[in-house]
C-alpha cells in the first residue's frame, strides 16, 4: 500500500471514529452537566473549596470565580517551579527562573501550554505531574463550562442565573476528563508510552555513545494534554519522541483525542437548546473547515517544490519517518485546529504555504472544532455574526434560537472577535520594532517573519505550538507571550458570559414565516464564508508579508 493510500484510509478512519463517538459521547455530557442531584464526592469537593452547589450565578458571579480560580492557579503554578530545588521528584533540577515561571504559569493556565524550554531538561517529575498535568484537567474544564454557560444563555429565559462554576468545573473534571483519561493512558502504555517516576536512564547508542534518558509520568500526561486540547509535552520533541508517541496506531488515537469532544460539543449543543439539527448545522460547519484545511496542509507537503522533495515524492524534513506526510499532516491541521499545541512534526520545516495554512487555522480563532469548549463558544459567536449580516441582508430584526441578537449582544460578539486581532498584530509590530528581537529569528526574511507571526497567533489564540526554530526564550518574549496568552484567554470568556447573561435574560421570539432557518445547508455556507472572510479582510497583508512572500519567492 502506498503512503498516499494509507494517508487516505487513515484519515478516513479517523472520520469514521469521530462521527461514531458524536452522538454517544455529546449525549453523555449533556447528562453530566443538567444532572440535578450531585453524588458524594462531588460533596466532598464542594465542602472542600467552600462551595454552594445550590446557589446559580449570573454573568458576573460566574466570571469572578473563573478569574479568581484562574488567578490561584497561576500563583500555585509559578510557586512550584520557583522552588522546584526542594520538592521531592525534583530530578535533580533547580527552580525555574522568573520570568520563564510566569511564561510556563500562565501559559498552562490558560490552556496554551507554550513551551519556551526542554520539558525533559527543566522540570521534574513533581513539577509536570502535580503543577503542568493538574492544570491540563482543570483548565480544560474551565473551557468547557463556559462553552455550556453561553448555551444555558440561549436556551434559558427571562432570568439572570447561568449555573455554578464550581459544580461545572468539578462534574466536568471528575466525569468527562479523569475517565477518559484514565483509559486513553492505559491504551498508550500498552503501545509503549512510559509511565514511570524513574529519574534518569543510561542507554548506549548504536555508535557506544552513551545517552541519558528522562522517565516520568508520560502517558497520563499525553492522555489529558491532548484529550483537553492543551498541547505542551513532556519531551522537547514532543508527539515525536517514542516515548510520547511510540507507534503508527498511537499517532491515531492521540489525534482522536485530541478532536474527540470538540467535534462531540456540538451535540451537546443541540440536546442543551432542544433542537438536535442545531447541533448537527454546527458540526457541519466545523467539519467542512477542518477537511478543507487537511486537505491543502496534506497536499503542500505532498507535492512540494524542490529538488530533495520531488526526489522523495514529498517534503520529508521535519517529519518523523514513523509517521510520514499524510500522518503529520492531519496532525498538524488538527493541533492548529483545536488549540492543542501538541505537534509530532516540526513545524518550521513545512513549505511555506503547508505552514502558512497552519496559521491561518489559529487565526481562524480556533473553531474547526477549536479547544474543548472555546471551539463551541467561538463557533457560537461566528454563528451569531452570521444571522445579524443575513438579517441586515434582508432588513429584518436578526434572531438566533428564539433571541433577538440587538445591539448590546452584536457588539459584545464583535469585541469577541477583535481580541485576537488586536493582541497578534500589535504583539508582533511591537517586537519588530526593537531590533534585538531579530536575533530569536533564523532568518530576518518573510520566513523569520513567519516564526514571530506564528508565536503571537499560537499565544493569543491559546494554541501553544510553535515553528520551532523561534528563540522565544527572553525577558521581551516570555513577557510578551504571557501576556497575550493572559488576554487571549480571559478577554475572549468575560464577553462570551456576558453574551450569555444578555440572552438568558430575553424571552424567546416565536419562529415565524420570515425566521431565517439555522439548521439548513444556506446557514451552514453562510457561517463557513463569514469565518473565512473575516479572517481574510483581518489577516491577509500580514499573511502576505510572511508566508505568501516566502512562498512566492
Amino acid at each position: 500500500m502506498s503512503e498516499t493510500t494509507a494517508g487516505v484510509v487513515f484519515i478516513a478512519a479517523m472520520i469514521a471514529a469521530l462521527a461514531a463517538s458524536y452522538k454517544p459521547l455529546g449525549d453523555y455530557m449533556y447528562r453530566v452537566v443538567t444532572r440535578e442531584h450531585h453524588r458524594k464526592v462531588e460533596r466532598g469537593v464542594y465542602r472542600l473549596i467552600g462551595a454552594r452547589p445550590g446557589t446559580e450565578q449570573n454573568w458576573v458571579g460566574y466570571a469572578r470565580s473563573v478569574l479568581a480560580f484562574s488567578a490561584v492557579s497561576i500563583a500555585v503554578l509559578y510557586l512550584f517551579q520557583r522552588v522546584q530545588g526542594s520538592l521531592p521528584f525534583g530530578n535533580g533540577f533547580a527552580g525555574v527562573e522568573p520570568g520563564l515561571a510566569w511564561n510556563t504559569a500562565v501559559s498552562f493556565t490558560t490552556n496554551t501550554n507554550w513551551q519556551a524550554y526542554s520539558g525533559e531538561a527543566t522540570m521534574g517529575v513533581f513539577v509536570q505531574a502535580a503543577g503542568l498535568a493538574v492544570q491540563n484537567f482543570v483548565s480544560a474544564a474551565v473551557g468547557i463550562a463556559v462553552a455550556v454557560v453561553l448555551v444555558r444563555g440561549f436556551a434559558r429565559k427571562a432570568t439572570d442565573k447561568l449555573g455554578n462554576f464550581w459544580v461545572d468545573l468539578t462534574r466536568i473534571t471528575l466525569w468527562v476528563l479523569l475517565p477518559i483519561s484514565f483509559v486513553a493512558a492505559i491504551v498508550l502504555v500498552a503501545g509503549g508510552a512510559i509511565q514511570n517516576l524513574t529519574d534518569f536512564t543510561s542507554a548506549t547508542t548504536s555508535t557506544g555513545d552513551t545517552q541519558t534518558i528522562t522517565g516520568g509520568l508520560v502517558a497520563g500526561q499525553e492522555a489529558i494534554k491532548n484529550l483537553g486540547t492543551n498541547g505542551g509535552g513532556y519531551y522537547n520533541a514532543n508527539a515525536a519522541h517514542p516515548f510520547e508517541n511510540p507507534t503508527t496506531w498511537t499517532n491515531f488515537v492521540i489525534i482522536y483525542l485530541l478532536l474527540v469532544i470538540p467535534f462531540s460539543l456540538p451535540r451537546t449543543f443541540g440536546r442543551l437548546v432542544g433542537q438536535n439539527r442545531q447541533g448537527y448545522a454546527i458540526a457541519a460547519v466545523m467539519g467542512i473547515i477542518a477537511l478543507v484545511s487537511v486537505s491543502l496542509v496534506v497536499g503542500f507537503e505532498s507535492f512540494a517544490n524542490g529538488t530533495v522533495p520531488q526526489a522523495v515524492t514529498a517534503a520529508m524534513e521535519g517529519k518523523e519517518v514513523r509517521f510520514g506526510v499524510p500522518d503529520s499532516g492531519l496532525f498538524a491541521a488538527a493541533t492548529t485546529l483545536t488549540s492543542t499545541g501538541s505537534v509530532n512534526s516540526f513545524h518550521d520545516s513545512y513549505t511555506s504555504f503547508g505552514g502558512g495554512v497552519l496559521i491561518l487555522n489559529m487565526m481562524l480563532g480556533e473553531v474547526a472544532p477549536g479547544g474543548v469548549g472555546a471551539g463551541l463558544y467561538g463557533m457560537l459567536v461566528l454563528a451569531t455574526i452570521t444571522v445579524f449580516i443575513a438579517g441586515l441582508m434582508v432588513g429584518r430584526t436578526p434572531e438566533y434560537l428564539g433571541k433577538k441578537i440587538g445591539a448590546r449582544e452584536i457588539k459584545l460578539a464583535s469585541l469577541y472577535f477583535l481580541v485576537t486581532p488586536a493582541l497578534l498584530l500589535s504583539g508582533v509590530a511591537a517586537s519588530l520594532a526593537l531590533p534585538v528581537n531579530l536575533d530569536s529569528m533564523q532568518d530576518p526574511g518573510p520566513h523569520g517573519f513567519s516564526e514571530m507571526l506564528y508565536a503571537f497567533a499560537s499565544a493569543s489564540n491559546n494554541n501553544g505550538s510553535a515553528f520551532g526554530g523561534f528563540g522565544a526564550n527572553t525577558p521581551w518574549f516570555n513577557t510578551a507571550l504571557g501576556l497575550c496568552m493572559l488576554f487571549g484567554r480571559f478577554l475572549p470568556i468575560i464577553l462570551v458570559l456576558a453574551l450569555a447573561g444578555s440572552l438568558a435574560k430575553q424571552k424567546p421570539v416565536p419562529a415565524t414565516a420570515g425566521t431565517f432557518p439555522t439548521h439548513k445547508p444556506l446557514f451552514v455556507g453562510m457561517v463557513v464564508g463569514v469565518t473565512v472572510i473575516l479572517v481574510a479582510l483581518t489577516f491577509l497583508p500580514v499573511l502576505a508579508l510572511g508566508p505568501l512572500a516566502d512562498g512566492l519567492q
